[in-house]
């Protein structure tokens, strides 16, 4: 289809045929993702026989069509077309964040005019505050291709932008002022083809053709979106989606966006500390990891192993959780885990997981989703499920409030968390009835329990999808033997969403208590001399908040490591570690997929690799087996875990079967689940993110949360701990 081009794939509109072919044709509504609009005509084409130029993106092809993109009349269109957008663009690219990679300035080049026939005044559209994460204020730039809107309305499934008024008039604007909340906001910046709409914290800090683009791997929840980090003199300017179909498609949450503005705040830890009459030193790491290593040969020596214990977060690299693992057992216990957020810590009975591609996701039929708030906590995977019901997959839930994921429930039950096992045993009930098999335990085939058993009797592609609440519930054993029979039955895949980038990686790397060892709830009840805290905060992370942190404070010696100064009101140590954009790693996220990931920063300050301090503290130690010189090292001795070339974990230890008995018991405890911007450390402290859905965090806040968060607003003066050591010795 370069000048002329018989085409042959009927059905499709010109625009797809004319990609297939390797032939560009200019545009600026068409986008891959979204549905035809046919705004802007700037890739009117001369269609044969046609009696005016066509849009490519809004003309199917048909039998015999001829289509010529290069030809005088097509050229001559989408030049008018051209003239057309740039008579009210104000032509301020020199101070445009979008110059350098602004389509409109592209194809301005090779459509435009040296100058313009347009004398009149030019339209000047109203300055818009939408919040803290998009620029609306020289939105004199749009031209109306309504991409926003249709983001809006097709994959974020809110509707938070609209065109209001006709002709010149015409703008894009939210309804009576509102702010854009929506967790996927940030796209609608990388989709915007002008610099209509440009990054608020991004703004004018840096020149795009200044930057350096390097792949990464986001921290945070478990679709383990991959990422373009840009770069400026060392520093983290910008972070936007880097395609990959398989996971985040084209697109990233805004937590994934604008986290990164932790990364350059004022809470960064830039070198170790210790605690000396109750006021805060900066130190070496030679004087800080051998403080450690001492405190730790003492008190396993004065009160024996197991009176030592790991917190880890499951935010942190395979190769951080796997030395972390191996610390604690070449001091001889298995004190060690990264569930803070659990009720039930039952046996190891498999890799939980997904239990299916992400991708498979928007080819779903039916689906129930249990204990989750799927918009908030896992905004990607909610938007796959979004493109499925929009084709007709029929989703249920079960939860404890009726919650708005911007798409269509087919079938819901609410009740407490309480009763979330006598709900799926209804289900279940209701299933057995209409297959005539023996239900798993006694259950009530209530009106809605019939209509989600037979929603999942129907279609083919199905799944039950276990949330964060169901993986912290107390009964969680007996909610996921519940969702297998029903699986089984129906022939639904079941699977965990998992909470965080690093969930599956934690158990492949076995950061969780071997027999005999104390897991979360056990370390965080009080009872152990020192607690290691590899990038978490017990106030925050943990399911008993306040109260975790103030027995984790009750210890002998409190060791943190951290990239920020966390936890320094208990803390005796810390230690400053690397982000995930100061270090290389590995995450598995949902699926079971291995994604690898380089340093793209050097480390502030004195930082250092978690992964390098932890073999540095075994060294002092004296423990055998941890001559590591690289991350690659530490992945080698988790490779047998691993399957295609390390891609993948081993199917073999992938699994959500469980042997637990059914227990229809009440549970008193409410499952804990981090609000969409508290997840973890980064995510709390990026300053953009967390006015946000402010009335939201709220709504669903406990006193703890809240007593946590005021905490963290008002840093308390650290109460007096242990004193500095005098001797000193040679590492890192």
């Amino acid at each position: 289809m370069g000048s002329e081009m018989c085409i042959r794939d009927i059905g499709s509109m010109i625009m797809h045929a004319a990609e297939k072919a390797g032939t560009y044709i200019p545009h600026f509504c068409y986008h891959k993702k979204l549905s035809i609009a046919a705004n802007c005509r700037m890739c009117l084409v001369d269609v044969e026989k046609a009696p005016k130029p066509m849009p490519a993106c809004a003309t199917p092809v048909t039998q015999g069509m001829i289509v010529r993109t290069k030809s005088d009349k097509a050229i001559r269109a989408q030049k008018s077309v051209m003239e057309f957008l740039l008579i009210n663009h104000p032509l301020d690219c020199p101070i445009c964040d979008q110059g350098g990679e602004c389509q409109l300035q592209d194809l301005a080049v090779g459509y435009g005019g040296s100058s313009s026939r347009y004398e009149e005044e030019k339209r000047v559209v109203a300055v818009k505050d939408v919040g803290p994460l998009i620029s609306m204020q020289e939105m004199s730039r749009c031209i109306h291709c309504t991409r926003c809107v249709r983001f809006g309305q097709e994959v974020a499934g809110v509707m938070e932008l609209g065109m209001s008024h006709r002709g010149e008039h015409a703008e894009i604007e939210t309804f009576v002022g509102q702010s854009v909340d929506s967790e996927l906001s940030g796209n609608m910046i990388d989709i915007c083809p002008v610099g209509a709409l440009t990054s608020k914290p991004f703004r004018y800090s840096a020149r795009t053709w200044e930057l350096s683009r390097r792949k990464s791997i986001s921290p945070h929840d478990s679709t383990g979106a991959n990422l373009i980090v840009q770069v400026k003199n060392n520093k983290v300017m910008r972070v936007v989606p880097l395609e990959n179909e398989e996971v985040n498609e084209c697109w990233i949450a805004d937590r994934d966006r604008f986290s990164y503005e932790a990364l350059n705040g004022d809470d960064r830890l830039a070198s170790p500390m210790l605690k000396q009459g109750g006021q805060w030193k900066s130190v070496d790491w030679q004087t800080a990891l051998e403080y450690v290593a001492n405190g730790l040969k003492q008190v396993k020596a004065d009160h024996g192993a197991t009176s030592i214990g790991t917190l880890a977060s499951p935010h942190s690299t395979m190769e951080e959780l796997y030395l972390a693992g191996q610390l604690m057992r070449g001091l001889g216990n298995e004190n060690i885990d990264y569930r803070l957020r659990h009720a039930e810590f039952p046996a190891a009975e498999g890799v939980r997981y997904l239990g299916r591609p992400i991708a498979s996701l928007s080819q779903l039929q039916r689906v129930l989703v249990v204990g989750s708030n799927l918009r908030k906590d896992h905004p990607l995977f909610a938007q796959r499920i979004r493109q499925a019901a929009r084709v007709g997959c029929a989703v249920s839930a079960i939860n404890s409030e009726a919650c708005d994921w911007a798409l269509p429930i087919a079938n819901s039950m609410v009740t407490s968390s309480a009763g979330w096992a006598q709900a799926l045993a209804d289900v279940a009930a209701a299933v057995a009835a209409e297959k005539g098999v023996t239900p798993p335990a006694a259950g009530q085939a209530t009106e809605a329990a019939q209509a989600i058993a037979k929603s999942l009797l129907g279609g083919e592609r199905k799944a039950i999808l276990l949330g964060n609440a169901a993986a912290h519930h107390g009964k969680a054993s007996s909610l996921l033997a519940l969702a297998n029979w029903i699986g089984k039955q129906t022939g639904a895949s079941v699977g965990y969403l998992t909470e965080a980038a690093n969930t599956v990686g934690a158990q492949v790397a076995n950061a969780r208590p071997g027999t005999g060892g104390k897991h979360a709830g056990d370390m965080l009840a009080g009872g152990l001399k020192v607690l290691l805290l590899l990038n978490t905060e017990p106030l925050f992370d943990a399911a008993g908040g306040a109260t975790s942190a103030r027995s984790a404070g009750q210890s002998q010696m409190v060791v943190s490591l951290s990239p920020f100064k966390a936890n320094m009101a208990f803390s005796d140590v810390v230690l400053p570690i690397s982000p995930f954009t100061e270090t290389s790693g590995t995450f598995i996220n949902a699926e079971g997929r291995v994604q690898s990931f380089h340093a793209v920063v050097k480390p502030m300050g004195e930082t250092r690799p978690a992964w390098k301090v932890l073999r540095v503290l075994a060294n002092l130690l004296g423990l055998q087996g941890f001559e590591f010189e690289s991350t690659k090292d530490v992945l080698d001795q988790i490779s047998g875990a691993l399957s295609d070339g390390g891609s993948r974990v081993q199917a073999s230890l992938l699994g959500n079967e469980t042997g637990a008995a059914i227990d229809l018991g009440p549970e008193a405890r409410e499952p804990v689940v981090a609000s969409i911007y508290q997840l973890d450390g980064i995510v709390r402290r990026a300053s953009s993110l967390q006015p946000v859905s402010y009335t939201h965090l709220r709504a669903h806040e406990t006193p703890e949360h809240l007593e946590c968060r005021l905490l963290l607003e008002n840093k308390k003066p650290a109460a007096p701990r242990s004193s500095l050591p005098s001797s000193r010795v040679s590492m890192l």
